[in-house]
């Protein structure tokens, strides 16, 4: 038996959402699990770029063996109902650029626990897969649109159960992923975080967001441009992005912009604006790395709705 599961990119943090807010975007990786014959050949992991934007040499510090996530994926489920995966060939096809900000790994999670799952006959509904995969990830803000799709606010409660509920994303408002040529790994990115933050801090991400729920119900384009700032991870990591101070500027004063952020840990970044002057934006931010060598790959994308989908052969 075969089973292949195409999952979304995800944005997480947008501003003030630490570890809490989290949007699907339309680039995929598919997850294929196949069941093999010949006993004794245990597991077979290959990770293949399926794009030409990803190159290579970013796949090749994948773990391909049991230390893989998606190996560890797979094991976690097959350890929650009391069995041991046997002999399996996984592919991992991927789109996603890795280190990049863009839920590449929660990509990779979620496609493995729901290929599995198929494969298993569905033992674990999708408040489980949600618990198995935030327990592997760390915290829900990728993984959870990864799975449901769409905008979504999210957190892990005491008890590891992850709560959710979905937003729906003004389709006035664009969305604009910066993908520099150079990688930044979450453990570096979370490094640079302090232990402790001002209360003063916590108070003002804890208005943003709120002004951020407000300004998506009501698409209040004024509110969002204030929702949009943060004080918990933003100003420690935009020193790690080369550039994103100089775009930041840039763009304050472009009327149609409403804000521009740290794609999750980094080093993409995103660019939420109206729909008018999209080039002009682009083109601020593609000159600006362009200036210090840095090449970077800019699309404007609509927030993708679906979460991960189980396909055929045919549409892989």
């Amino acid at each position: 038996m075969k089973i292949s599961v195409k999952v979304p990119a995800t944005t997480a943090n947008i501003g003030p959402g630490f570890d809490c807010l989290g949007m699907a975007l339309p680039i995929y990786n598919t997850v294929t699990i196949e069941e093999t014959v010949l006993p004794g050949t245990g597991v077979e992991i290959n990770v293949l770029a399926d794009s030409a934007s990803i190159d290579e040499l970013e796949l090749e510090h994948i773990p391909s063996d049991e230390n893989s996530l998606v190996y560890k994926a797979v094991e976690a489920l097959y350890n929650s109902i009391g069995q041991v995966p046997g002999e399996l060939k996984i592919t991992v096809k991927s789109s996603i650029p890795v280190a990049k900000g863009l839920g590449s790994s929660a990509s990779v999670i979620i496609g493995a626990l729901v290929a599995a799952n198929e494969l298993l006959g569905h033992p674990a509904d999708e408040p489980a897969l949600l618990s198995i995969a935030c327990e592997l990830e760390g915290h829900p803000d990728n993984i959870t649109p990864a799975l449901v799709g769409g905008l979504v606010i999210s957190s892990q409660e005491e008890d590891g159960s992850v709560l959710y509920r979905k937003l729906e994303w003004p389709q006035e408002w664009a969305v604009t992923a910066c993908v520099p040529d150079f990688e930044l790994s979450t453990d570096i990115a979370r490094s640079v975080l302090p232990k402790e933050v001002a209360l003063s801090d916590a108070v003002f991400n804890v208005q943003r967001m709120a002004m951020f729920i407000q300004a998506v119900h009501t698409k209040d384009t004024e509110l969002m441009k204030s929702a949009l700032q943060d004080k918990l991870h933003q100003p420690y990591r935009m020193k790690l992005i080369q550039g994103f101070d100089k775009i930041y500027e840039g763009l304050r004063f472009n009327e149609n912009v409403l804000g521009c952020v740290i794609s999750g840990a980094g080093s993409s970044i995103l660019i939420i604006s109206l729909r008018n002057d999209l080039e002009k934006i682009k083109d601020t931010v593609k000159e600006t790395w362009a200036d210090m060598n840095i090449k970077a790959n800019i699309k404007t994308l609509n927030v993708e709705q679906n979460g991960a989908l189980i396909i055929s052969d045919d549409e892989d």
